[in-house]
């Protein structure tokens, strides 16, 4: 839902009468007794009372504009589970010159003893700061004296010099909400791009006049006065494989138009792609570092010299960028300062080495491109009408031949043209410093592959003994590779394997291709463990699940509004064959199992069989597409159900005469 300020208007002919602030420390019996079955039987904790306000005005001291945002809630904790919710954490902008401050913080539990409500506020020494990243920084706040039944309550003021975005409110919590209510006093020279977005809708909505509002230079500015009222607020409950959450909560986005000045000219803030172009190219932290081919020209020559082509060309250059520049975890689409600094320091944040990337493989005479893209994370893009901000990462597009190649310096362990699963989020905008900008799509270009092969034999004693050979490629590759380098050896990442797989003995380990990203890792051991448990050695359950089994179905919800984003297509394949050392009869199985998901979207596949003395599983599990759409979730959640029931039944093997 997108509209213009102005176009609110077309709502404000009848509206009930809405709740406004509520004055603080006033609770009730019946904030007390709240019936959280009216909302959620299940919840922990419910808000029953959220109220916002946010404004611009004058800062007196400094004779800016900025927005001031108040902000006032009520909680009722119905368990331990619902402590969490005491523990606040408000996200701070700051910049090198300015930054969101908090005022007049306000907190207090409330807990009913002998008949009447006991107040403990919280002590300010509870109170303290973090610094999340260059550009945000946390405050963080505990209430006291929890108990089950205790009432939360705290109200804040914070001051920010962000008028582009005005104030973000997010209706929906990860608790159920009874009501949530939020005003906004939005100057007449200023004109926002509104959204809500999300499935919820708004109960009401009002829309007045405020007169004289604003005084700038001596000239009274009214307000259009908006209040969005929502009720009954079903909690979000985030599920694994997702984008960041912000894409799909029920909340009110603004984005700054254009202001009118009080003089009559007006200013625009709403760009058009030909205007991010311009000033994109233009940029000293951008642009003009893409340019900065003379940084490499010297030293091209003797990256590429055995380069028999291209692509081995480009290879080598992203080989070089990645070994020379280390990325200090920051992200951007900007400079910190300029790609030869962080060349000389052999750090920088993903601009700076992409930039670099881009820059370089520009001086050997190849066609490459900038894509600025959002974090899966960060949320997705506003396409209707571009906003810098955003963006929040860059990359390189390499195009050779017909072929276009995605590259990211940020990841030694990532192949070529593999991006980080953090990138894979809709669509990255193409930056050419002399061709129009244009969408591109952000795909996968490799799937999630793993491949385990069990080959073994069953001792008299009930042992299996055998070599277990695991092969990855694509980003299970990447994860494992990243959790071996975590180790300071491959030597002590087997000794905690081996630690780890407490039922399981491993020995002679083999890791092969551990540094040679672009080839399939395979990791192989010699295995031991006991299946038998002693009682009978003519009859013995054995269960042929032991390699990463699902144990648990990772979509639970009874509706998912939301799509299923794993980032990738997958394929995993297990195949086990163990010898058997005489004539066993195989009395019970897993039964053999084909299941598929709608119009081609994945399978699973399992066979079990005795065949010479040889037990056999061969299963396949696979997703072909990245996403799934949340009226496609009912059949994921049915799919693993399946997979998981029939995966509870063992092999009983019975020795013959």
């Amino acid at each position: 839902m997108k509209k213009r300020i102005l176009f609110l208007l077309l709502f404000s002919a009848y509206m009930p009468v809405f709740a406004q602030n509520f004055n603080f420390g006033a609770i009730t019996y019946d904030d007390y007794e709240f019936d959280r079955n009216k909302l959620d039987s299940n919840a922990n904790a419910i808000v029953l009372k959220e109220f916002g306000t946010a404004r611009i005005d004058i800062d007196d001291a400094t004779g800016r504009l900025e927005l001031i945002f108040d902000y006032h809630v009520k909680i009722k904790i119905y368990n331990k589970e619902g402590f969490e919710n005491a523990n606040v954490v408000v996200p701070l902008y700051k910049d090198d010159s300015r930054e969101e401050i908090i005022n007049d913080l306000t907190a207090s539990t409330f807990n009913y003893t002998d008949g009447k409500f006991v107040a403990t506020p919280m002590d300010k020494k509870a109170i303290f700061f973090e610094n999340r990243s260059k550009y945000t920084k946390l405050l963080k706040f505990t209430l006291p004296n929890l108990k089950e039944g205790s009432i939360i309550e705290y109200s804040y003021r914070l001051k920010s010099p962000n008028l582009f975005n005005f104030k973000t409110w997010e209706f929906q919590w990860k608790i159920p909400k009874v009501l949530s209510e939020y005003l906004v006093y939005i100057p007449g020279i200023y004109n926002y791009n509104v959204s809500l977005r999300g499935y919820q809708k708004l109960s009401d909505q009002k829309v007045e006049l405020a007169k004289e509002c604003l005084r700038i230079n001596g000239a009274n500015i009214d307000c259009s006065k908006i209040t969005y009222l929502m009720k009954d607020i079903p909690a979000f409950i985030e599920e694994d494989n997702m984008t960041a959450p912000s894409n799909f909560k029920s909340a009110i986005f603004f984005e700054l138009s254009d202001v009118t000045n009080p003089s009559g000219g007006k200013t625009s803030y709403t760009k058009t792609w030909k205007d991010v172009d311009y000033e994109l190219s233009s940029d000293k932290s951008f642009g003009s570092q893409i340019k900065r081919k003379d940084i490499y020209k010297d030293i091209i020559p003797s990256i590429i010299k055995d380069a028999p082509d291209d692509l081995i060309k480009a290879k080598a250059i992203l080989n070089f960028i990645k070994k020379q520049i280390k990325w200090d975890n920051y992200y951007g689409i900007y400079c910190a300062e300029n790609i030869k600094k962080s060349f000389d320091n052999r750090s920088g944040n993903v601009a700076d080495l992409n930039l670099n990337l881009i820059a370089a493989l520009s001086a050997a005479n190849l066609d490459a491109e900038a894509v600025i893209l959002s974090t899966r994370e960060n949320g997705t893009i506003n396409k209707l009408y571009p906003v810098i901000s955003d963006f929040n990462y860059v990359v390189a597009k390499l195009n050779i031949g017909d072929k276009s190649y995605l590259l990211d310096a940020t990841e030694p362990l990532l192949p070529f043209g593999l991006l980080p699963l953090r990138c894979m989020n809709d669509q990255g905008r193409v930056i050419n410093l002399k061709k129009p900008s244009y969408w591109i799509d952000l795909k996968a270009s490799q799937k999630t592959v793993t491949n385990y092969i069990l080959n073994g034999k069953l001792t008299n004693e009930g042992k299996i003994a055998g070599t277990l050979t695991t092969i990855y490629q694509g980003y299970a590759a990447f994860a494992k590779r990243k959790e071996i380098k975590r180790y300071t050896s491959t030597d002590e990442f087997v000794e905690k394997l081996d630690e780890r797989l407490v039922k399981i003995k491993i020995s002679d380990p083999v890791i092969s291709n551990l540094d040679s990203v672009e080839n399939p890792l395979t990791e192989k051991y010699e295995i031991e463990f006991t299946m038998n448990d002693g009682i009978s050695k003519n009859e013995f359950y054995l269960s042929p699940f032991f390699i990463n089994a699902i144990s648990k179905n990772p979509f639970n919800l009874n509706i998912r509004t939301y799509p299923v984003d794993l980032g990738a297509a997958s394929d995993e394949r297990i195949i086990i064959n163990i010898e058997l050392p005489a004539k066993y009869n195989l009395v019970e199985k897993p039964k053999n199992l084909a299941i598929g998901l709608p119009n081609g979207g994945g399978k699973y596949l399992l066979q079990t069989q005795l065949d010479n003395n040889t037990l056999s599983l061969s299963q396949i599990l696979q997703f072909n597409n990245a996403v799934y759409q949340p009226d496609e979730y009912p059949f994921l959640k049915e799919f693993y159900s399946k997979i998981i029931q029939n995966q509870k039944v063992e092999y009983l093997l019975r020795k013959g005469e």
